[in-house]
């Protein structure tokens, strides 16, 4: 659960932290930033390598990079989010998707969340075992259910649907 709560925090960041700034002065206009981070974990940066440090930046360059690409297309911030937190569900160095650390049991519960902050829209999903990208399914609780949150094997089975 305290993976939900960080992957959560992060999202939400994101979503702030991707639309548009509203310009100061007409020479700001279109300015937005992202913010990311490569999820909660025990890696102490004395214990990595340069090279494992150098591998770490570099994945979440790409991330940013994405999301850069969306809003420099004049995509949404939805789009850019989603598109950031999909290169790093999909990158195994990174506690999201692929890279979540295991549990207590040894498998992987994924948690992922998404809030549009023009309306507040949110979707969410906790524990999915079945799912690759777990961004795409909470994506999906917003826009197509009238929940906001689903988890386990509802969650599951909505992802199926």
């Amino acid at each position: 659960m305290r993976g939900f709560f960080t992957q959560l925090a992060a999202v939400f960041a994101l979503a702030i932290a991707a639309f548009p700034v509203p310009a100061l002065a007409d020479n700001h206009e279109g300015q937005w930033s992202i913010a990311i981070h490569g999820g909660a974990g025990t890696i102490a940066r004395e214990n990595m390598s340069a090279e494992a440090e150098a591998e770490y930046r570099a994945g979440l360059q790409v991330a940013l990079d994405a999301g850069a690409k969306v809003l420099a297309e004049g995509g949404t911030a939805m789009n850019a989010v989603e598109a950031v937190i999909l290169i790093l569900e999909d990158d195994p160095k990174f506690n999201a998707g692929r890279g979540a650390v295991y549990t207590w049991e040894g498998g992987h519960e994924l948690d992922a969340s998404i809030m549009d902050g023009r309306d507040r829209d949110a979707g969410a999903v906790a524990g999915v075992t079945n799912v690759r990208n777990p961004i795409l399914l909470a994506r999906k609780v917003m826009t197509d259910s009238p929940h906001v949150m689903l988890s386990g094997e509802g969650a599951e089975t909505f992802a199926a649907e």
